[in-house]
């Protein structure tokens, strides 16, 4: 790969830094490994610092033994049924399920509580578009506010779900209106909404066109047949054969 080639690798996310993913890491003859997720990576989630934090104001209480549910709008499944939907501990969606409560009473998080929290972790930069392009992809239903089970299993596919999973959680990400495709505004604008939010303020600063070289680079090889659209099969295939794009995965947590 030529030097000029590696300042805007095919990787999906830039670090929270706004460095190349690959800068430091993978060498050109070593095999990508799926990382193994700690507690303190974890703990990186905006998400779940977000509602740890809740809960930690909040106090202990006596939830030991089942998800409380008080008088809400909406809420939530058993906890057996969501340990077995999602990656995550009885005593980590207890967890959760306190600061989640106790961020949103109703039982529902909205676009707003999601600009709020992005705005609390970014202060640099300006995390309102991101913001609105994550709570999308967590709005399963397009109906304008996140229940507790799509919020955890969200998170437990983005922390700890396989490779594929992650990769096809990306792609809804990536993919804003939802009709099946990726296109170059759509990768732009979130590339873009990134940037605003972290990369034009982190030193070395980031040059303005590089969201743009980003995408073409993106395109270049995902867009197999050149019909200026991204199929979900094109993503999968071709991230899961770029060892650049799928280190890019382990930085997913720096944004999420």
């Amino acid at each position: 790969m030529q030097a000029d080639e590696k300042a805007v690798d095919g990787g999906l996310l830039p670090d929270a830094n706004g460095k190349d993913p690959n800068q430091g890491g993978q060498t050109d003859g070593s095999k990508w490994q799926k990382p193994r997720l700690s507690r303190k990576s974890l703990m990186k989630c905006c998400l779940v610092k977000w509602i740890i934090a809740s809960t930690t104001q909040q106090g202990p209480d006596s939830c030991d033994s089942d998800l409380e549910l008080s008088m809400v709008r909406h809420q939530p499944e058993g906890l057996e049924q969501l340990q077995a939907q999602t990656q995550f501990t009885r005593k980590e969606l207890q967890s959760l399920y306190r600061g989640f409560k106790n961020e949103c009473p109703s039982g529902l998080v909205d676009e707003e509580t999601f600009k709020t929290i992005y705005s609390q972790f970014f202060p640099q930069g300006d995390a309102t578009t991101y913001a609105h392009f994550l709570f999308n992809a967590f709005d399963m239903d397009r109906n304008g506010s996140i229940r507790f089970e799509d919020f955890v299993i969200g998170l437990s596919v983005l922390l700890r779900g396989s490779v594929t999973e992650k990769l096809r959680w990306a792609f809804n990400l990536y993919d804003i209106n939802k009709d099946g495709y990726i296109t170059k505004e759509e990768m732009l604008a979130i590339m873009t909404s990134i940037y605003d939010m972290m990369g034009r303020y982190t030193l070395p600063s980031v040059r303005d066109d590089s969201p743009f070289e980003h995408v073409e680079k993106f395109f270049q090889k995902m867009d197999r047949n050149r019909d200026g659209v991204v199929t979900i099969d094109e993503f999968i295939e071709t991230c899961q054969k770029d060892e650049n794009i799928m280190a890019s995965m382990q930085l997913f947590e720096n944004v999420i």
